[in-house]
């Protein structure tokens, strides 16, 4: 048997089928596979009925012996014969010896699951075909108090993932093989999604009450040109597969300690996150975290020996007691309108970087696990040529030259101010309540108009009422706190509650000091009122693609024949949020009525994701792997950049 073979010369399966059938490992100069998630971003939304397996296919179930059968029986025959494969197929404990030859089952912790195939791909070309297992829960055998609440839950999924992916990539298994030539082998590859920094609600792996594990994954079902590699793809399924659910989904597999560990962080982070408010806190900062990356294009902490760890100035320490770790110390960021200053390089923007996916929990040892932010807070910043429909802007701009109305402004080539102005708006609408706002990336006439300037230019010429005008009264009308990084702009001295000095990566509170320039220099002028945040409707028409949805990128989606461009949605983190997004909205467009506004449509949303403990209901498809929950706020934030988007207001004083 080629099994046999494989261990006398000591090499993995998926090495031994890219040798022999001419694939090339990932690290080929001539196919670089840098992230799994490059390639998997073309998801495709199917706008038509859900497609499911018929039921005489489903339904069939069929021991692994048969599966084995059928893989050699297919071999060489035309691509089209892999649809033999659309049935239940039975790993049972007494399959164990015989095909997970390398485990002493009488040593091991016996192992039995259920294959099921939720759609194969028309052609080794094609997006690669869906599957998904489940582990019986005394299988799995997953201890009831590592997923008993939905954090811990969530924590353990995260952690079953990663295990799975880890365990394909160090088996060589999500090594795809690829060449130009039509007659050469492709495919041959397992993945799941590939999970980043931080701990989301995925629909890679779930865990059901009972404590039985589901796991979705992709397999390319290997194949020259459009014949059959049956001997390959019995290896991956019949072989390599079980190995991967024993290493991957299996209790008594795994590091106990260092499972629990994960969750128990995980939910030291959601705790802690929950008791900023009653602490009058936004955010929390802690002592010893290593904020800065390894490189702007990479999300891994910055190597210990060369990040300096964060320290809180003594004036801003505070402990919280959390329920696994125990005392907890660092920085409170407090309610209000707090600065980080300083000079280049010294770490500001850093520090903001940090707290703005401060609204995600994160794996141990990342650095950032207790940088915690309110869950409600949001990046914000300009953006220029961006489409805007009816938004109500006028608590920043008024009296535009011809008479634009910006009670109910719209434009499809919005200015760094409008779109700022636009940004600020919709955010509140949809329930922000805590605004991260670095001066590098905004509108300098949105953020500040200065003495010189008003003496000029007098205000009823300008129609911007700057951001420096409306902070304070944001805060004290709509309890919206607001953090910023400021580097020239010293005139919001005057309305910082808190300023935080970066020098060398080393917080120094200079509120004191910031306080008493600010008093021997011109005031700003304050707005006492901030102005009404308006309500929208939704109207379907706006939202119904007019072709494909594909998911090209983490901030690209093709919605039909327009693209929706999510740059400037800074805390999208993975590229499953994105998915979702977009598939999400062509949901919402079904439930638009003409009578909820955009708010209640996202608490539908919200609704129905925590009654189905799953994002399944927006896909088209049976058994979705590949998504990650977005926030209500960066699905608010897509659907307002949709170029399609049509909405009429509902206001609110």
């Amino acid at each position: 048997m080629a099994s046999d073979w494989i261990k006398r010369i000591g090499m993995n399966r998926g090495k031994y089928y890219r040798n022999k059938y001419g694939g090339k490992s990932r690290h080929h100069s001539g196919n670089p596979r840098s992230s799994r998630e490059s390639e998997e971003d073309h998801h495709e939304h199917h706008t038509g009925t859900k497609r499911t397996l018929s039921n005489t296919t489903t339904n069939q179930s069929q021991n692994w012996q048969q599966l084995s059968n059928i893989l050699k029986s297919i071999d060489h025959k035309s691509y089209g014969a892999y649809h033999e494969l659309e049935k239940n197929f039975e790993f049972e404990i007494s399959n164990q010896n015989q095909y997970l030859s390398e485990f002493d089952s009488k040593e091991h912790h016996p192992l039995a699951f259920t294959l099921y195939f939720d759609h194969i791909q028309g052609d080794a070309y094609a997006n690669p075909s869906r599957a998904h297992v489940r582990i019986p829960a005394f299988i799995a055998s997953i201890p009831k108090a590592l997923y008993k609440t939905n954090t811990r839950n969530m924590a353990v999924c995260d952690y079953l993932t990663r295990q799975f992916h880890n365990a394909a990539r160090q088996a060589g298994a999500d090594a795809k093989a690829s060449s130009s030539s039509w007659h050469s082998a492709k495919g041959g590859d397992i993945s799941i999604f590939n999970p980043s920094q931080h701990v989301l609600e995925r629909t890679a792996v779930a865990i059901e009450n009972d404590g039985t594990v589901e796991a979705r994954f992709q397999i390319n079902l290997p194949a020259r040109g459009r014949s059959i590699c049956g001997e390959w793809a019995r290896s991956i399924l019949v072989e390599t597969l079980p190995t991967l659910i024993y290493q991957a989904f299996v209790f008594a597999n795994m590091d106990a300690s260092h499972v629990s560990a994960h969750v128990n962080s995980v939910e030291d982070q959601e705790a802690l996150r929950s008791q900023l408010s009653a602490a009058e806190l936004v955010a929390f900062v802690r002592n010893g975290a290593i904020l800065p990356r390894q490189s702007g294009c990479s999300d891994l902490p910055l190597d210990v020996d060369t990040a300096i760890p964060f320290t809180s100035p003594p004036s801003m320490e505070i402990s919280f007691e959390l329920p696994n770790c125990g005392k907890i110390t660092g920085m409170g960021i407090p309610k209000g309108v707090t600065l980080f200053v300083g000079g280049g390089y010294h770490g500001k923007s850093t520090v903001l970087k940090a707290l703005e996916v401060g609204v995600y929990n994160h794996i141990p040892l990342d650095g950032r696990e207790f940088v915690v932010i309110d869950e409600n807070a949001v990046k914000i910043r300009s953006e220029d040529a961006r489409s805007i429909v009816n938004c109500d802007i006028r608590p920043f701009i008024n009296n535009l030259p011809f008479n634009q109305d910006t009670s109910s402004f719209s434009t499809k080539d919005a200015s760094g101010s409008t779109s700022q102005a636009a940004f600020i708006m919709e955010a509140l609408e949809v329930g922000a309540s805590t605004l991260l706002i670095d001066e590098d990336t905004c509108a300098t006439n949105f953020m500040i108009r200065d003495w010189k300037m008003q003496q000029l230019v007098t205000s009823d010429k300008e129609p911007i009422t700057p951001f420096i005008s409306k902070v304070r009264s944001l805060f004290t009308l709509h309890d919206v706190s607001t953090i910023l990084v400021i580097g020239g702009a010293g005139d919001y001295f005057s309305v910082a509650d808190q300023v935080i000095m970066m020098d060398s990566y080393r917080p120094i509170d200079v509120t004191e000091r910031a306080k008493k320039i600010a008093q021997d220099q011109c005031q700003i002028s304050q707005s006492k009122k901030f102005g009404s945040i308006t309500h929208r409707i939704p109207s379907s028409h706006g939202f119904r693609p007019n072709g494909k949805i594909l998911t090209r990128t983490l901030h690209r989606i093709q919605f039909g024949s327009v693209d929706l461009e999510l740059g400037a949605l800074e805390q999208l983190v993975e590229i499953g949020q994105t998915r979702a997004i977009a598939d999400t909205i062509v949901t919402l467009s079904s439930w638009m009525d003409g009578q909820r506004t955009l708010n209640q449509l996202l608490e539908s949303f919200e609704e129905e994701a925590e009654k189905n403990q799953s994002l399944d209901f927006v896909s088209s498809l049976r058994k979705p792997g590949f998504y990650t929950r977005p926030r209500r706020l960066e699905l608010a934030a897509a659907i307002n950049r949709l170029r399609t988007a049509a909405f009429q207001q509902q206001r609110c004083e």
